[in-house]
């Protein structure tokens, strides 16, 4: 008959004449095959648990190098904006681009030439440092300025040339010499309706009634970038709807521009996002007296009214 096969361990407790104890031997033999089970080896044992997720205290927390949009804070513009020579009509079309004769020149002439040009064109602007302007607070680039610049100081407002509701073919120089004019710039619904939060009839009642009391020295001037196509189209198509909106002498004042809106431009006189609503306060000679960007905060739409007030006090 066979006999069943007892391990070793038990083999020997129970075959012990000497044991005097049999529970003794027991608790000896449990604690004997619960240290041999507990030594034997996994090769899977590191994957069963979690290691411990180290704390980190706020002094050992590496912080997160932020991006440029979220750490810049607009300021008030630290000098005048614009360009130094008067607008002429005509200019910035957008039908032709002028390049620089070097003819005549030698090669180390002609470098020395397009050295200067460089160092003219990126040492020239002010919002040089701010093109990737974004996100913070809706866009806004720049605080306005809280009075307005000295004439002598204040440099000028470049020419646009597009349609108007009144005609084809218009430029903006023709309608701001000789008014003092509070211009809307906008490339978007969105950014018309910032531009409102400075200008709007609902939020700013006072312009409004100085644009009543002095037609003949001040007025308000609409630009509508548009450069592309299909949306230029819609609203030309819509134009009906526009001219409803406004008073007849008022038609000519509602810019719709396609084209020439240079980088240049852009960066001279802060435009910097195409979404973003833009105010300028321009005098008589096309002068940049004041500019405000994005939505009204704080004291800026109570700026703007104060020097519209005192540009139409020194025109009468």
């Amino acid at each position: 008959m066979l006999q069943p096969r007892i391990a070793a361990p038990l083999r020997r407790t129970l075959l012990d004449a000497s044991a005097a104890c049999f529970s003794c031997h027991a608790s000896s033999l449990s604690r004997t095959i619960i240290k041999r089970t507990s030594t034997r080896s996994f090769t899977s044992a590191r994957i069963l648990y979690r290691p411990v997720p180290e704390i980190k205290t706020p002094e050992s927390t590496p912080t997160p190098d932020p991006k440029d949009e979220d750490i810049f804070i607009p300021k008030p513009l630290g000098r005048p904006i614009g360009f130094r020579d008067p607008p002429q009509p005509g200019e910035n079309t957008g039908t032709k681009k002028v390049k620089k004769d070097y003819s005549g020149m030698t090669m180390a002439q002609r470098n020395l030439e397009k050295r200067k040009d460089l160092v003219e064109k990126w040492g020239s602007s002010y919002f040089r440092d701010f093109k990737n302007i974004r996100k913070y607070r809706s866009g806004k680039t720049f605080m306005a300025n809280p009075r307005i610049f000295k004439k002598d100081a204040a440099l000028y407002f470049p020419n646009f040339h597009g349609d108007t509701l009144a005609q084809r073919g218009a430029d903006t120089t023709n309608v701001l010499n000789g008014k003092v004019s509070v211009v809307n710039v906008y490339s978007s619904q969105w950014g018309e309706a910032q531009a409102q939060t400075f200008t709007g009839k609902k939020v700013n009642t006072a312009l409004h009634q100085l644009l009543a009391q002095s037609p003949h020295v001040v007025q308000m001037v609409d630009i509508n970038i548009e450069e592309n196509s299909m949306k230029a189209w819609i609203i030309a198509m819509f134009q009906w709807r526009l001219r409803a909106s406004k008073a007849k002498e008022d038609w000519g004042k509602y810019f719709v521009v396609k084209k020439g809106v240079s980088e240049k431009i852009r960066e001279t006189i802060g435009l910097l996002n195409g979404r973003v609503g833009y105010v300028y306060l321009v005098d008589q000679d096309c002068k940049i007296r004041w500019a405000g960007s994005g939505n009204a905060e704080g004291s800026e739409m109570d700026d703007l009214n104060r020097g519209v007030g005192k540009l139409v006090a020194e025109a009468a």
